[in-house]
Protein backbone atom coordinates (compact mmCIF):
# COMPACT_ATOMS: atom_id res chain seq x y z
CA UNK A 1 0.00 0.00 0.00
CA UNK A 2 2.93 2.20 0.83
CA UNK A 3 4.57 1.20 -2.35
CA UNK A 4 1.56 2.67 -4.34
CA UNK A 5 1.21 5.74 -2.99
CA UNK A 6 4.57 6.53 -2.75
CA UNK A 7 4.99 5.17 -6.66
CA UNK A 8 4.23 9.20 -8.23
CA UNK A 9 7.28 10.13 -7.04
CA UNK A 10 9.48 7.53 -8.30
CA UNK A 11 12.12 7.85 -5.31
CA UNK A 12 15.57 6.60 -5.07
CA UNK A 13 17.31 4.48 -2.78
CA UNK A 14 18.31 6.85 0.31
CA UNK A 15 21.62 8.23 -0.60
CA UNK A 16 22.96 7.84 2.86
CA UNK A 17 22.71 4.71 2.99
CA UNK A 18 25.72 4.42 0.91
CA UNK A 19 27.94 6.40 3.17
CA UNK A 20 30.41 4.15 5.23
CA UNK A 21 31.52 5.12 8.63
CA UNK A 22 34.48 6.33 8.14
CA UNK A 23 32.38 9.34 6.36
CA UNK A 24 30.64 9.46 9.15
CA UNK A 25 33.58 10.72 11.13
CA UNK A 26 34.54 13.14 8.91
CA UNK A 27 31.22 14.74 9.09
CA UNK A 28 31.11 15.18 12.68
CA UNK A 29 34.73 16.53 12.71
CA UNK A 30 33.59 19.33 10.01
CA UNK A 31 30.69 19.51 12.34
CA UNK A 32 32.61 20.89 15.25
CA UNK A 33 34.74 22.98 13.11
CA UNK A 34 31.73 24.77 11.53
CA UNK A 35 30.85 25.21 14.67
CA UNK A 36 33.73 27.17 16.09
CA UNK A 37 33.63 29.33 12.83
CA UNK A 38 29.68 29.94 13.80
CA UNK A 39 31.19 31.06 17.74
CA UNK A 40 33.67 33.46 16.18
CA UNK A 41 30.57 35.61 14.45
CA UNK A 42 28.64 35.15 17.49
CA UNK A 43 30.66 35.94 19.91
CA UNK A 44 30.51 39.57 18.46
CA UNK A 45 28.03 39.98 20.60
CA UNK A 46 29.27 38.86 24.17
CA UNK A 47 27.85 41.50 26.50
CA UNK A 48 24.43 40.80 24.75
CA UNK A 49 24.66 36.86 24.56
CA UNK A 50 25.39 37.25 28.42
CA UNK A 51 22.19 38.89 29.14
CA UNK A 52 20.22 36.83 27.41
CA UNK A 53 21.98 33.51 29.28
CA UNK A 54 21.08 35.43 32.43
CA UNK A 55 17.71 36.09 31.04
CA UNK A 56 17.35 32.01 29.88
CA UNK A 57 18.25 31.24 33.47
CA UNK A 58 15.66 33.12 34.86
CA UNK A 59 13.20 32.53 32.87
CA UNK A 60 13.55 28.53 33.54
CA UNK A 61 13.01 29.17 36.96
CA UNK A 62 9.92 30.65 36.68
CA UNK A 63 9.06 27.85 34.56
CA UNK A 64 9.77 25.61 37.52
CA UNK A 65 8.33 28.12 40.29
CA UNK A 66 4.75 27.83 38.67
CA UNK A 67 3.84 24.29 38.77
CA UNK A 68 5.78 24.13 42.22
CA UNK A 69 3.14 26.74 43.64
CA UNK A 70 0.32 24.57 42.51
CA UNK A 71 1.27 21.65 43.92
CA UNK A 72 1.58 23.56 47.32
CA UNK A 73 -1.96 24.93 46.51
CA UNK A 74 -3.33 21.59 45.93
CA UNK A 75 -1.99 20.29 49.87
CA UNK A 76 -2.58 23.63 51.45
CA UNK A 77 -5.72 24.67 50.32
CA UNK A 78 -8.15 22.52 47.94
CA UNK A 79 -7.39 19.01 50.06
CA UNK A 80 -7.78 21.16 52.94
CA UNK A 81 -11.01 22.93 51.59
CA UNK A 82 -9.22 25.79 52.90
CA UNK A 83 -9.93 29.38 51.09
CA UNK A 84 -8.15 32.02 53.82
CA UNK A 85 -4.92 32.88 51.76
CA UNK A 86 -5.95 30.96 48.42
CA UNK A 87 -5.85 34.47 46.42
CA UNK A 88 -2.36 35.22 47.55
CA UNK A 89 -1.60 32.01 46.12
CA UNK A 90 -3.28 32.92 42.49
CA UNK A 91 -1.26 36.43 42.71
CA UNK A 92 1.58 34.81 43.11
CA UNK A 93 1.26 32.57 40.18
CA UNK A 94 -0.22 35.48 37.85
CA UNK A 95 2.70 37.26 38.82
CA UNK A 96 5.20 34.50 38.11
CA UNK A 97 3.79 33.49 34.28
CA UNK A 98 3.87 37.38 33.57
CA UNK A 99 7.17 37.84 34.50
CA UNK A 100 8.09 34.54 32.59
CA UNK A 101 6.43 35.69 29.63
CA UNK A 102 7.81 39.90 29.41
CA UNK A 103 11.21 37.65 30.25
CA UNK A 104 10.75 35.17 27.01
CA UNK A 105 9.98 38.82 25.11
CA UNK A 106 12.99 40.02 25.98
CA UNK A 107 15.29 36.75 25.42
CA UNK A 108 14.00 36.73 21.98
CA UNK A 109 14.37 40.30 21.42
CA UNK A 110 17.87 40.36 22.12
CA UNK A 111 18.65 36.99 20.57
CA UNK A 112 17.12 38.31 17.11
CA UNK A 113 19.89 41.28 17.32
CA UNK A 114 22.23 38.01 17.82
CA UNK A 115 21.17 36.77 14.56
CA UNK A 116 21.34 39.54 12.66
CA UNK A 117 24.71 40.71 13.42
CA UNK A 118 26.08 37.49 13.24
CA UNK A 119 24.89 36.95 9.73
CA UNK A 120 24.92 40.38 8.61
CA UNK A 121 29.08 39.86 9.12
CA UNK A 122 28.83 36.64 7.55
CA UNK A 123 26.97 37.69 4.03
CA UNK A 124 29.54 40.74 4.11
CA UNK A 125 32.59 38.42 4.28
CA UNK A 126 31.29 36.44 2.22
CA UNK A 127 30.48 38.97 -0.60
CA UNK A 128 34.07 40.20 0.37
CA UNK A 129 35.45 36.65 -0.51
CA UNK A 130 33.50 36.54 -3.67
CA UNK A 131 35.46 39.45 -5.20
CA UNK A 132 38.62 38.65 -3.57
CA UNK A 133 38.72 35.17 -5.66
CA UNK A 134 39.95 34.45 -9.11
CA UNK A 135 38.34 34.65 -11.84
CA UNK A 136 38.60 30.58 -12.63
CA UNK A 137 36.91 29.98 -9.43
CA UNK A 138 33.64 31.64 -11.27
CA UNK A 139 34.76 29.26 -14.32
CA UNK A 140 33.77 26.17 -12.43
CA UNK A 141 30.95 26.88 -10.13
CA UNK A 142 27.37 28.12 -10.91
CA UNK A 143 26.58 31.78 -9.84
CA UNK A 144 23.29 30.96 -8.99
CA UNK A 145 24.78 28.01 -6.75
CA UNK A 146 26.99 30.39 -5.44
CA UNK A 147 24.14 32.93 -5.04
CA UNK A 148 22.09 30.35 -2.74
CA UNK A 149 25.13 30.67 -0.13
CA UNK A 150 24.45 34.06 -0.20
CA UNK A 151 21.04 33.40 0.84
CA UNK A 152 19.55 30.44 1.54
CA UNK A 153 22.25 28.76 3.89
CA UNK A 154 23.24 32.07 5.38
CA UNK A 155 19.01 32.30 5.98
CA UNK A 156 19.44 28.76 7.70
CA UNK A 157 22.05 29.96 9.84
CA UNK A 158 19.50 32.87 11.20
CA UNK A 159 16.62 30.95 11.50
CA UNK A 160 18.40 28.53 13.87
CA UNK A 161 19.81 31.31 16.11
CA UNK A 162 16.64 32.65 15.99
CA UNK A 163 14.91 30.37 17.13
CA UNK A 164 16.85 27.18 17.78
CA UNK A 165 19.42 27.99 19.91
CA UNK A 166 18.11 30.26 22.13
CA UNK A 167 15.22 27.21 22.52
CA UNK A 168 17.99 24.56 23.31
CA UNK A 169 19.90 26.50 25.59
CA UNK A 170 16.29 27.54 27.57
CA UNK A 171 15.55 23.52 27.39
CA UNK A 172 18.90 22.80 28.30
CA UNK A 173 18.54 25.24 31.56
CA UNK A 174 15.27 24.19 32.47
CA UNK A 175 15.86 20.52 32.29
CA UNK A 176 18.90 20.35 34.73
CA UNK A 177 16.58 22.41 36.63
CA UNK A 178 13.65 19.62 36.78
CA UNK A 179 16.06 16.95 37.54
CA UNK A 180 16.92 18.91 40.45
CA UNK A 181 13.51 19.47 41.97
CA UNK A 182 12.56 16.07 40.97
CA UNK A 183 15.26 14.74 43.13
CA UNK A 184 14.15 16.74 45.74
CA UNK A 185 10.38 15.62 45.98
CA UNK A 186 10.99 12.02 44.93
CA UNK A 187 13.80 10.14 43.81
CA UNK A 188 12.00 7.02 43.05
CA UNK A 189 9.48 9.15 40.78
CA UNK A 190 12.61 10.75 39.38
CA UNK A 191 14.17 7.12 38.83
CA UNK A 192 10.97 5.88 36.72
CA UNK A 193 10.82 9.00 34.64
CA UNK A 194 14.66 8.65 33.70
CA UNK A 195 14.22 5.40 32.27
CA UNK A 196 13.14 6.88 28.61
CA UNK A 197 16.48 8.04 28.40
CA UNK A 198 17.94 5.50 27.00
CA UNK A 199 15.07 4.88 24.65
CA UNK A 200 15.07 8.18 23.79
CA UNK A 201 19.22 8.13 23.43
CA UNK A 202 18.85 5.12 20.63
CA UNK A 203 16.23 6.56 19.12
CA UNK A 204 17.55 10.04 18.44
CA UNK A 205 20.62 8.43 17.13
CA UNK A 206 18.71 6.23 14.77
CA UNK A 207 17.42 8.93 13.56
CA UNK A 208 20.40 12.05 13.65
CA UNK A 209 22.55 9.62 11.42
CA UNK A 210 20.15 10.09 8.84
CA UNK A 211 19.43 13.41 8.96
CA UNK A 212 22.14 14.84 9.17
CA UNK A 213 23.85 14.25 5.65
CA UNK A 214 20.07 14.34 4.24
CA UNK A 215 20.12 17.70 5.27
CA UNK A 216 23.42 18.52 3.17
CA UNK A 217 22.24 16.75 0.37
CA UNK A 218 19.41 18.68 0.67
CA UNK A 219 21.32 22.17 0.47
CA UNK A 220 23.34 20.76 -2.08
CA UNK A 221 20.37 20.16 -4.35
CA UNK A 222 18.77 23.76 -3.21
CA UNK A 223 22.02 24.86 -4.84
CA UNK A 224 22.03 22.74 -7.60
CA UNK A 225 18.31 24.08 -8.53
CA UNK A 226 19.05 27.82 -8.08
CA UNK A 227 22.08 27.30 -10.55
CA UNK A 228 20.16 25.88 -13.27
CA UNK A 229 17.44 28.68 -13.05
CA UNK A 230 19.72 31.67 -13.09
CA UNK A 231 21.20 29.79 -16.05
CA UNK A 232 17.91 29.26 -17.50
CA UNK A 233 17.10 32.99 -16.79
CA UNK A 234 19.86 34.37 -18.06
CA UNK A 235 19.79 32.46 -21.48
CA UNK A 236 16.15 32.68 -21.39
CA UNK A 237 16.18 34.43 -25.27
CA UNK A 238 18.48 31.77 -26.75
CA UNK A 239 16.04 28.93 -25.61
CA UNK A 240 13.10 30.81 -27.25
CA UNK A 241 15.06 31.33 -30.26
CA UNK A 242 15.85 27.45 -30.79
CA UNK A 243 12.36 26.50 -29.40
CA UNK A 244 13.57 24.38 -26.53
CA UNK A 245 11.45 25.07 -23.61
CA UNK A 246 10.20 21.84 -22.95
CA UNK A 247 13.59 20.28 -22.92
CA UNK A 248 14.82 22.74 -20.36
CA UNK A 249 11.57 22.39 -18.44
CA UNK A 250 11.89 18.79 -18.47
CA UNK A 251 15.66 19.59 -17.28
CA UNK A 252 14.28 21.74 -14.10
CA UNK A 253 11.83 19.10 -13.49
CA UNK A 254 14.89 16.28 -13.50
CA UNK A 255 16.64 18.74 -10.67
CA UNK A 256 13.59 19.76 -8.81
CA UNK A 257 12.92 15.95 -8.08
CA UNK A 258 16.32 15.77 -6.82
CA UNK A 259 15.49 18.48 -4.56
CA UNK A 260 12.22 16.67 -3.87
CA UNK A 261 13.59 13.53 -3.25
CA UNK A 262 16.49 14.92 -0.58
CA UNK A 263 13.40 16.96 0.74
CA UNK A 264 11.64 14.19 1.36
CA UNK A 265 13.99 12.05 3.03
CA UNK A 266 14.94 14.94 5.56
CA UNK A 267 11.68 16.05 6.13
CA UNK A 268 10.39 12.42 6.80
CA UNK A 269 13.37 11.35 8.95
CA UNK A 270 13.08 14.34 11.21
CA UNK A 271 9.48 13.99 11.62
CA UNK A 272 9.81 10.83 13.65
CA UNK A 273 11.50 12.48 16.42
CA UNK A 274 8.01 14.18 18.06
CA UNK A 275 6.51 10.58 17.38
CA UNK A 276 8.69 9.07 19.28
CA UNK A 277 9.05 11.96 21.72
CA UNK A 278 4.93 11.77 22.81
CA UNK A 279 5.22 7.99 22.48
CA UNK A 280 7.89 8.33 25.63
CA UNK A 281 5.80 11.11 27.33
CA UNK A 282 2.98 8.95 27.31
CA UNK A 283 4.74 5.78 28.46
CA UNK A 284 6.78 8.14 31.47
CA UNK A 285 3.14 10.18 32.65
CA UNK A 286 1.50 6.31 32.48
CA UNK A 287 4.29 4.87 34.88
CA UNK A 288 4.27 8.15 37.16
CA UNK A 289 0.96 8.30 38.10
CA UNK A 290 0.80 4.44 38.83
CA UNK A 291 3.36 4.54 41.12
CA UNK A 292 2.79 7.73 42.44
CA UNK A 293 -0.43 7.06 42.75
CA UNK A 294 0.49 3.96 45.00
CA UNK A 295 2.81 5.77 46.97
CA UNK A 296 -0.30 8.69 47.52
CA UNK A 297 -2.53 5.52 48.92
CA UNK A 298 -0.04 4.21 51.19
CA UNK A 299 0.58 7.91 52.22
CA UNK A 300 4.70 8.21 51.73
CA UNK A 301 3.74 11.59 49.29
CA UNK A 302 0.89 13.96 48.89
CA UNK A 303 -1.68 13.99 45.98
CA UNK A 304 0.12 17.93 45.39
CA UNK A 305 3.35 16.18 44.70
CA UNK A 306 2.09 13.85 42.33
CA UNK A 307 0.27 16.92 40.56
CA UNK A 308 3.80 18.73 40.31
CA UNK A 309 6.12 15.73 39.53
CA UNK A 310 3.71 15.09 36.56
CA UNK A 311 4.16 18.42 35.31
CA UNK A 312 7.61 18.31 36.14
CA UNK A 313 7.65 14.98 34.35
CA UNK A 314 6.13 16.87 31.41
CA UNK A 315 8.81 19.80 31.87
CA UNK A 316 11.31 17.04 31.64
CA UNK A 317 10.28 15.80 28.77
CA UNK A 318 9.33 18.85 26.95
CA UNK A 319 12.84 20.15 27.01
CA UNK A 320 14.05 16.52 25.36
CA UNK A 321 11.34 17.06 22.96
CA UNK A 322 12.26 20.80 21.83
CA UNK A 323 16.40 19.84 22.21
CA UNK A 324 15.25 16.85 19.55
CA UNK A 325 13.53 18.96 16.93
CA UNK A 326 15.87 21.76 16.79
CA UNK A 327 18.51 19.33 16.78
CA UNK A 328 17.62 19.15 12.99
CA UNK A 329 17.27 22.31 12.59
CA UNK A 330 20.44 23.04 13.71
CA UNK A 331 22.17 20.13 11.82
CA UNK A 332 20.17 21.87 8.58
CA UNK A 333 22.11 25.46 9.12
CA UNK A 334 25.19 23.48 10.31
CA UNK A 335 25.12 21.81 6.41
CA UNK A 336 24.51 25.36 5.16
CA UNK A 337 27.31 27.36 7.36
CA UNK A 338 29.69 24.54 5.70
CA UNK A 339 28.98 25.51 2.59
CA UNK A 340 29.47 29.41 3.25
CA UNK A 341 32.97 28.50 4.76
CA UNK A 342 34.09 26.00 1.79
CA UNK A 343 33.78 29.22 0.03
CA UNK A 344 35.80 31.08 2.95
CA UNK A 345 38.44 28.25 2.45
CA UNK A 346 39.18 28.56 -0.60
CA UNK A 347 42.40 30.56 -2.08
CA UNK A 348 42.21 34.52 -2.83
CA UNK A 349 43.94 36.01 -5.47
CA UNK A 350 46.24 38.22 -3.00
CA UNK A 351 46.42 35.23 -1.17
CA UNK A 352 50.23 34.43 -2.09
CA UNK A 353 50.73 38.06 -2.46
CA UNK A 354 52.42 39.48 0.20
CA UNK A 355 55.93 39.74 -0.89
CA UNK A 356 54.60 40.94 -4.59
CA UNK A 357 55.56 43.94 -5.99
CA UNK A 358 52.66 46.99 -6.38
CA UNK A 359 53.68 48.84 -8.99
CA UNK A 360 51.67 52.52 -9.36
CA UNK A 361 52.35 53.45 -13.13
CA UNK A 362 54.16 51.71 -15.77
CA UNK A 363 55.89 52.89 -19.11
CA UNK A 364 54.07 49.84 -20.82
CA UNK A 365 56.45 47.45 -22.34
CA UNK A 366 55.54 44.26 -22.27
CA UNK A 367 57.97 41.29 -23.29
CA UNK A 368 56.83 37.51 -23.64
CA UNK A 369 58.86 34.76 -24.09
CA UNK A 370 58.65 31.44 -24.68
CA UNK A 371 55.09 31.29 -22.74
CA UNK A 372 53.05 27.88 -23.12
CA UNK A 373 50.33 26.84 -21.27
CA UNK A 374 47.41 24.17 -20.96
CA UNK A 375 44.88 23.24 -19.68
CA UNK A 376 45.58 19.94 -17.75
CA UNK A 377 47.20 17.68 -20.14
CA UNK A 378 45.48 19.82 -23.00
CA UNK A 379 47.93 21.86 -24.74
CA UNK A 380 46.54 25.78 -25.16
CA UNK A 381 49.59 28.10 -25.87
CA UNK A 382 53.03 27.14 -27.24
CA UNK A 383 56.11 28.90 -27.46
CA UNK A 384 54.87 32.05 -27.68
CA UNK A 385 57.17 34.90 -28.18
CA UNK A 386 56.58 38.72 -29.22
CA UNK A 387 57.33 42.31 -28.09
CA UNK A 388 55.22 45.34 -27.74
CA UNK A 389 56.48 48.51 -27.05
CA UNK A 390 55.14 51.65 -25.03
CA UNK A 391 52.33 53.21 -27.03
CA UNK A 392 52.38 50.29 -29.82
CA UNK A 393 49.22 48.41 -31.22
CA UNK A 394 49.49 44.49 -30.93
CA UNK A 395 46.58 42.53 -32.85
CA UNK A 396 45.87 38.79 -32.59
CA UNK A 397 43.60 37.13 -35.04
CA UNK A 398 43.07 33.56 -35.77
CA UNK A 399 40.42 31.04 -35.92
CA UNK A 400 38.36 30.29 -32.77
CA UNK A 401 40.00 28.21 -30.77
CA UNK A 402 43.71 29.31 -31.56
CA UNK A 403 44.09 30.89 -28.25
CA UNK A 404 43.96 34.73 -28.68
CA UNK A 405 41.49 34.59 -25.93
CA UNK A 406 43.37 32.92 -23.53
CA UNK A 407 46.46 35.08 -24.44
CA UNK A 408 44.52 37.98 -23.23
CA UNK A 409 43.65 36.43 -19.94
CA UNK A 410 46.88 35.48 -19.26
CA UNK A 411 48.76 39.05 -20.20
CA UNK A 412 45.65 40.09 -17.43
CA UNK A 413 46.61 37.55 -15.09
CA UNK A 414 43.25 36.43 -14.99
CA UNK A 415 45.16 32.69 -15.20
CA UNK A 416 48.41 31.64 -14.84
CA UNK A 417 51.04 30.51 -17.45
CA UNK A 418 53.17 27.33 -17.11
CA UNK A 419 56.32 27.69 -18.47
CA UNK A 420 58.20 31.20 -20.77
CA UNK A 421 58.47 34.53 -19.05
CA UNK A 422 56.34 37.56 -19.75
CA UNK A 423 57.76 41.23 -18.17
CA UNK A 424 56.19 44.21 -17.84
CA UNK A 425 58.96 47.53 -18.04
CA UNK A 426 61.88 44.42 -16.94
CA UNK A 427 59.40 42.57 -14.34
CA UNK A 428 58.26 39.03 -13.95
CA UNK A 429 54.36 39.91 -14.50
CA UNK A 430 53.68 36.90 -11.86
CA UNK A 431 55.65 38.96 -9.60
CA UNK A 432 53.20 42.02 -9.37
CA UNK A 433 50.08 42.47 -7.56
CA UNK A 434 46.99 41.63 -9.89
CA UNK A 435 45.33 44.40 -8.40
CA UNK A 436 47.76 47.15 -8.97
CA UNK A 437 48.55 45.11 -12.47
CA UNK A 438 44.98 45.99 -13.90
CA UNK A 439 44.81 49.43 -11.94
CA UNK A 440 47.08 50.05 -15.28
CA UNK A 441 44.57 48.18 -17.19
CA UNK A 442 41.65 48.97 -18.63
CA UNK A 443 39.03 46.68 -21.28
CA UNK A 444 36.96 46.76 -23.52
CA UNK A 445 35.10 43.65 -24.59
CA UNK A 446 32.73 42.42 -27.04
CA UNK A 447 29.72 42.30 -24.57
CA UNK A 448 30.04 45.22 -22.01
CA UNK A 449 28.48 44.95 -18.84
CA UNK A 450 26.55 48.02 -17.75
CA UNK A 451 25.43 48.31 -14.30
CA UNK A 452 21.58 49.18 -13.16
CA UNK A 453 22.70 52.47 -12.43
CA UNK A 454 22.51 56.03 -13.59
CA UNK A 455 25.40 56.49 -16.87
CA UNK A 456 27.44 58.71 -14.87
CA UNK A 457 27.84 56.07 -12.37
CA UNK A 458 28.47 53.19 -15.04
CA UNK A 459 31.07 55.89 -16.36
CA UNK A 460 32.51 56.74 -13.21
CA UNK A 461 33.26 52.93 -12.39
CA UNK A 462 36.51 53.77 -14.22
CA UNK A 463 37.19 56.40 -11.59
CA UNK A 464 34.78 56.60 -9.06
CA UNK A 465 36.33 60.78 -8.23
CA UNK A 466 35.92 61.60 -11.22
CA UNK A 467 33.70 65.26 -11.77
CA UNK A 468 30.71 65.49 -14.29
CA UNK A 469 32.56 67.23 -16.38
CA UNK A 470 35.72 64.70 -16.46
CA UNK A 471 32.59 62.17 -17.25
CA UNK A 472 31.34 64.48 -19.75
CA UNK A 473 34.87 64.98 -21.54
CA UNK A 474 35.27 61.00 -21.59
CA UNK A 475 32.42 60.49 -23.16
CA UNK A 476 32.88 63.22 -25.89
CA UNK A 477 35.89 61.29 -26.83
CA UNK A 478 34.28 58.15 -27.08
CA UNK A 479 31.51 59.96 -29.50
CA UNK A 480 28.67 58.95 -26.25
CA UNK A 481 27.91 62.42 -25.40
CA UNK A 482 25.43 63.22 -28.40
CA UNK A 483 22.85 60.15 -27.73
CA UNK A 484 23.34 60.27 -23.84
CA UNK A 485 22.02 64.05 -24.28
CA UNK A 486 19.02 62.67 -25.79
CA UNK A 487 17.68 60.42 -23.49
CA UNK A 488 15.14 61.36 -21.13
CA UNK A 489 17.79 62.01 -17.93
CA UNK A 490 20.58 62.55 -19.76
CA UNK A 491 23.71 61.52 -17.72
CA UNK A 492 21.52 60.95 -14.90
CA UNK A 493 19.37 58.41 -16.92
CA UNK A 494 18.91 55.16 -15.27
CA UNK A 495 20.24 51.97 -17.28
CA UNK A 496 17.03 50.04 -16.25
CA UNK A 497 16.42 47.26 -19.32
CA UNK A 498 12.69 47.52 -17.99
CA UNK A 499 12.59 51.06 -18.48
CA UNK A 500 15.01 52.19 -21.27
CA UNK A 501 17.16 50.68 -23.87
CA UNK A 502 20.04 50.76 -25.43
CA UNK A 503 21.43 49.12 -28.18
CA UNK A 504 24.97 47.01 -28.43
CA UNK A 505 26.43 49.96 -30.19
CA UNK A 506 25.72 53.06 -27.41
CA UNK A 507 27.17 50.17 -24.56
CA UNK A 508 30.33 49.47 -26.54
CA UNK A 509 30.33 53.43 -26.43
CA UNK A 510 29.67 53.71 -22.66
CA UNK A 511 32.62 51.15 -22.25
CA UNK A 512 35.05 52.94 -24.08
CA UNK A 513 34.30 56.26 -22.09
CA UNK A 514 34.37 54.63 -19.07
CA UNK A 515 38.40 53.53 -20.64
CA UNK A 516 38.98 56.85 -21.03
CA UNK A 517 38.30 57.92 -17.76
CA UNK A 518 40.48 55.75 -16.16
CA UNK A 519 43.28 56.82 -17.80
CA UNK A 520 45.11 53.49 -18.48
CA UNK A 521 48.66 52.41 -19.75
CA UNK A 522 48.09 49.30 -21.16
CA UNK A 523 44.35 48.57 -23.21
CA UNK A 524 43.01 45.11 -23.83
CA UNK A 525 40.22 45.23 -26.43
CA UNK A 526 38.14 42.47 -27.56
CA UNK A 527 37.06 44.40 -30.58
CA UNK A 528 33.64 45.77 -30.32
CA UNK A 529 32.17 46.42 -33.52
CA UNK A 530 30.89 42.61 -34.19
CA UNK A 531 27.38 42.67 -35.26
CA UNK A 532 27.34 46.76 -35.38
CA UNK A 533 25.70 48.89 -38.06
CA UNK A 534 28.17 50.72 -40.26
CA UNK A 535 27.58 54.60 -38.80
CA UNK A 536 28.09 53.01 -35.52
CA UNK A 537 31.01 51.16 -36.10
CA UNK A 538 32.41 54.06 -37.51
CA UNK A 539 31.88 56.07 -34.12
CA UNK A 540 33.33 53.16 -32.71
CA UNK A 541 36.29 52.94 -34.33
CA UNK A 542 37.21 56.81 -34.25
CA UNK A 543 36.90 56.63 -30.22
CA UNK A 544 39.05 52.89 -30.01
CA UNK A 545 41.61 55.05 -32.24
CA UNK A 546 42.13 58.04 -29.50
CA UNK A 547 41.55 55.81 -26.47
CA UNK A 548 44.85 53.52 -28.08
CA UNK A 549 46.84 56.85 -28.68
CA UNK A 550 49.86 56.82 -26.75
CA UNK A 551 48.98 53.39 -24.85
CA UNK A 552 49.72 49.71 -25.11
CA UNK A 553 46.83 48.17 -26.83
CA UNK A 554 46.35 44.25 -27.05
CA UNK A 555 43.63 43.44 -29.67
CA UNK A 556 41.63 40.82 -30.73
CA UNK A 557 40.51 41.02 -34.02
CA UNK A 558 37.94 39.76 -35.38
CA UNK A 559 37.64 42.00 -38.61
CA UNK A 560 41.43 42.09 -40.44
CA UNK A 561 40.47 45.43 -41.93
CA UNK A 562 39.89 47.15 -38.25
CA UNK A 563 43.78 46.05 -37.53
CA UNK A 564 45.51 47.17 -41.18
CA UNK A 565 47.58 50.26 -38.96
CA UNK A 566 48.36 47.66 -35.91
CA UNK A 567 52.22 47.77 -35.09
CA UNK A 568 52.62 44.21 -34.81
CA UNK A 569 49.59 41.61 -36.01
CA UNK A 570 50.15 38.73 -34.72
CA UNK A 571 48.48 35.57 -36.53
CA UNK A 572 47.66 31.80 -34.45
CA UNK A 573 47.12 29.01 -35.52
CA UNK A 574 46.35 26.12 -32.52
CA UNK A 575 48.31 28.08 -29.78
CA UNK A 576 51.42 28.62 -32.16
CA UNK A 577 52.49 32.07 -33.93
CA UNK A 578 52.87 31.05 -37.27
CA UNK A 579 52.65 34.73 -38.79
CA UNK A 580 53.72 37.75 -36.98
CA UNK A 581 54.37 41.39 -38.53
CA UNK A 582 52.88 44.75 -39.82
CA UNK A 583 50.11 44.65 -42.36
CA UNK A 584 52.58 45.13 -45.52
CA UNK A 585 55.18 42.44 -43.94
CA UNK A 586 52.67 39.60 -44.04
CA UNK A 587 50.83 40.86 -47.33
CA UNK A 588 54.70 40.55 -49.02
CA UNK A 589 54.76 37.21 -47.73
CA UNK A 590 51.46 35.63 -49.35
CA UNK A 591 50.92 33.61 -46.54
CA UNK A 592 47.83 32.57 -44.80
CA UNK A 593 46.87 36.58 -43.82
CA UNK A 594 47.59 37.47 -47.48
CA UNK A 595 44.82 34.86 -48.27
CA UNK A 596 42.01 35.70 -45.76
CA UNK A 597 42.42 39.59 -47.11
CA UNK A 598 42.02 38.10 -50.50
CA UNK A 599 38.57 36.04 -49.55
Amino acid sequence: MIKQILAPFHFKKIPFQLDSSHGEKKRAANTSQTLQRLWQYVSLKKVTLSIVGIIVMTSSILSLLGPYIVGMAIDDFIVLKEASGFSTVLFQLVLVYTSYALFIFLQNFLMVDIAQSTVHHMRADLFKQFHALPISYFDTHHHGELMSRLTNDIDNVNTTLNQSVIQMFQSITTLLGTVIVMLLLSPLLTLITFTIIPLLWIGMRWITKRTGPLYKIQQNDLGEMNGFTEEAFSGLEVIKTFSQEQAMIDSFNETNKNLLQSSFWAQTYAGFIPKVMNLLNFLSFGMIALVGGLLAIKGYITVGVIVIFIEYARQFTRPLNDLANQFNTVLSAIAGAERVFQVFDEPSEAENERDHINITDTNGLVEVNHLSFSYGQTPILEDISFTARPGEFIAFIGHTGAGKTTLINILSRFIQYDAGSIQLDGIELSSITRQSLRANMSFVLQDSFLFQASILDNIRYGKLDATKEEVIEACKAANAHEFITHLPEGYDTILDETKITISQGQKQLLAIARAFIAKPKILILDEATSNIDTITEIAIQSALQRLMKGRTSFVIAHRLNTIQHADQIIMLQHGKIIEQGTHQELMQQKGLYYNNMQS
